[in-house]
């Protein structure tokens, strides 16, 4: 499929982060400024660990500024990968932080560009339809289900054509055919049928599509096999 390395995708958006870090880092929440290590500017006076509460370690801590937290925690999630609003929220609130500072911390972090909604429903349809080669419903699922929906999830699987769909459901037959199981038998060609139908089934790919897929390259491949008989045989046509 025409679709570019997602390791050009991530290394924008690692840059993109380095770049606005500092941006995000400005005055959040009234009084409460973050300091460039995660900590609250002006505050050098380093105070004695408590024990962290919350799933994970990362909950808020007592005494402690609960935008620097939530702060550090949004910087975490993204170093490990791109990340959308919705997930972030939802890691936030794993970690107790409240509606009203994460809604804050996450609206800054949009101002600068380091979530972006868009540009994630972007890149993720690339590289899932690249490396594993979904069907748009397939990919239109895993989006809901990262709080992307609507327009911002049409335009990011506009990318992918009907031409490029039925041509990666073709790639994935042809990887999936285990040769030799065409033949005259119908009963043996019927369950062939089946098995990669229901492996595109799981892709995404719509009913109609895979069987017209299967069907074809199955056909392709019965007359090759016939075709390698006849050779065998001496039955192919008399020379002029």
């Amino acid at each position: 499929m025409g679709f570019g390395q997602n390791g050009g995708s991530r290394g924008g958006q690692n840059a993109k982060r380095q770049s606005a870090a500092g941006a995000a880092g400005k005055s959040v929440g009234g009084s409460s400024g973050w300091s460039s290590d995660g900590g609250t500017a002006g505050n050098t006076e380093r105070k004695p660990r408590r024990q962290r509460s919350g799933a994970g370690g990362e909950g808020p801590e007592p005494d402690t500024d609960p935008y620097a937290t939530a702060r550090s925690i949004v910087l975490r999630q993204l170093t490990l990968a791109p990340k959308s609003r919705h997930q972030l929220a939802s890691k936030l609130a794993e970690r107790e932080v409240p509606d009203e500072v994460a809604t804050s911390v996450l609206d800054r972090f949009e101002e600068v560009q380091l979530v972006d909604d868009a540009e994630f429903a972007m890149m993720w349809v690339r590289s899932r339809a690249s490396a594993r080669s979904l069907a748009r419903s397939a990919l239109k699922r895993e989006l809901a289900e990262k709080g992307i929906h609507g327009e911002l999830a049409e335009e990011a699987l506009a990318q992918v054509s009907d031409e490029e769909e039925r041509e990666a459901a073709e790639q994935l037959v042809r990887r999936k055919h285990r040769p030799g199981t065409v033949s005259l038998d119908r009963a043996a060609r019927d369950k062939e049928t089946r098995r990669l139908v229901s492996m595109l089934g799981r892709k995404g790919y719509a009913p109609s599509l895979a069987f017209g897929v299967v069907r074809s390259i199955l056909d392709e491949a019965a007359d090759d096999m016939s075709a390698a008989d006849d050779e065998g045989t001496g039955d192919g046509p008399d020379p002029d």
